[in-house]
């Protein structure tokens, strides 16, 4: 299935592809060392067809920037809970393929694993580039799980039916915790040790962050004729 055919699917279509991605979900530890972490981040208005998608590039751990592309396009898929990944993927991968170069392992902002079809926009991109994905979610999308403590770096499992799907992982005092989960090709506790390695004093891990003022910049610059290139710091 090419995702630029995606937004041609129906629900029910959509969902039967997550089940065929499901089969092919690889959870093992990552290998390799962690020298450059991706971040990713979508926006758009539930109502629109156009779709902000935004890649950046951090030198791990030191988390300084060293690269960046973004991309505008559009999607007639809907906006429906479970299935967003379907809207996000296709922009998601014009940024990829934009880039100067390709991460070690990528963050995105949404669910992993911890997903009723264990296909959040984490485990699908990553089935699609084939590269370690972490889904951080700023909100819960599905799992059981008790509130972590109130420190930093508390944390709570999440179980569906008796099987592990993520980490509740409080990252700031008083604050929400973020829900983690592995994507693709990355354990859980992996994923769970570079997100807190990717805290630096705010709620969401740096990648996801500046992923997020990219794709803000991108939305506000549009209206100007911005015209997205990748970057080399």
């Amino acid at each position: 299935m090419q995702p630029a055919l995606y937004e041609n699917l129906t629900p029910e279509q959509a969902i039967a592809w997550q089940q065929e991605l499901r089969r092919q979900i690889d959870i093992r530890p990552l290998d390799n060392a962690v020298k450059v972490i991706g971040g990713a981040d979508i926006s758009f208005n539930k109502y629109s067809e156009v779709v902000y998608a935004g890649i950046i590039l951090l030198r791990y751990p030191e988390l300084t920037i060293i690269g960046q592309a973004t991309a505008i396009s559009k999607t007639k898929f809907p906006y429906i809970s479970g299935l967003l990944a379907f809207r996000e993927v296709p922009a998601l991968l014009e940024a990829w393929e934009k880039l100067p170069f390709k991460p070690d392992a990528m963050v995105l902002d949404g669910q992993g694993i911890a997903h009723e079809r264990r296909t959040g926009i984490a485990t699908h991109f990553g089935l699609l580039t084939n590269v370690p994905s972490i889904g951080s979610a700023k909100s819960r999308l599905y799992g059981r799980y008790q509130e972590p403590g109130n420190e930093v770096f508390d944390q709570s499992p999440m179980y569906d039916k008796g099987e592990l799907i993520g980490i509740a992982l409080r990252t700031k005092k008083k604050c929400n915790p973020i829900y983690i989960s592995p994507g693709h090709h990355i354990s859980m506790e992996q994923s769970v040790e570079l997100i807190k390695n990717c805290i630096r004093g705010y709620r969401i891990p740096e990648p996801t962050r500046q992923a997020h003022l990219l794709v803000n910049k991108i939305r506000i610059a549009d209206g100007e004729n911005f015209n997205s290139q990748p970057t080399l710091f």
